[in-house]
């Protein structure tokens, strides 16, 4: 049996997944701006704790290094954490503990983005990538799929194709304080 209390709705923090590249940092900059929160963005939390970029902790240390060190940010902040939006990197997801916990103690959206946007974006994004860097449009393009099969558990998903960064964080916000209207214990 489970003792701990269960964290209100209205406390948790937000958590934002989907693609590389499809805005998490930037929206979730703004939705926490707005919902007057402390942002979070989990690549660069481990930057600063290793004082070197994504790319260059994966060519130093290797992916697995990496993917054991974002399960111990992500994972602690989950259950540390609130009032916060925290947004992760996009391959966080992958792992069923970091799933579970954000799910457990989280409101997890999922931001969304079509292949035929997201390519239009690519160009900007591959050098600080180093998962799709060296890889063939086909072999990302597989690598999408795949991943939002992953992102298919969460809260909420928001469809981002065709709104700039400020429309989806205020379609965010309004959601977010409907559902919490709905949930205010006591009413």
């Amino acid at each position: 049996m489970n003792s701990k209390r269960a964290i209100p709705v209205r406390e948790r923090s937000i958590v934002l997944i989907g693609f590389m590249g499809v805005g998490k940092t930037t929206i979730g900059e703004l939705v926490a701006k707005k919902l007057y929160r402390d942002f979070i963005d989990t690549d660069q939390e481990i930057e600063k704790a290793f004082n070197m970029t994504i790319p260059d902790l994966f060519k130093e240390k290797g992916e697995a290094f990496f993917r054991k060190t974002e399960k111990d940010v992500i994972v602690n902040l989950c259950e540390q954490t609130k009032y916060k939006v925290i947004s992760l990197g996009g391959g966080a997801f992958n792992q069923e503990e970091i799933r579970k916990k954000c799910l457990e103690n989280c409101i997890v959206l999922h931001l969304d983005l079509s292949w035929e946007n997201w390519k239009q974006r690519m160009d900007i994004l591959i050098e600080n990538r180093p998962v799709i860097n060296n890889r063939s449009i086909d072999e990302i393009e597989q690598l999408f799929i795949e991943r939002k099969s992953l992102y298919s558990e969460h809260n909420s998903r928001i469809e981002t194709d065709n709104l700039t960064p400020e429309e989806v964080a205020d379609y965010i916000v309004e959601t977010l304080k409907l559902g919490w209207e709905i949930y205010q214990p006591g009413k």
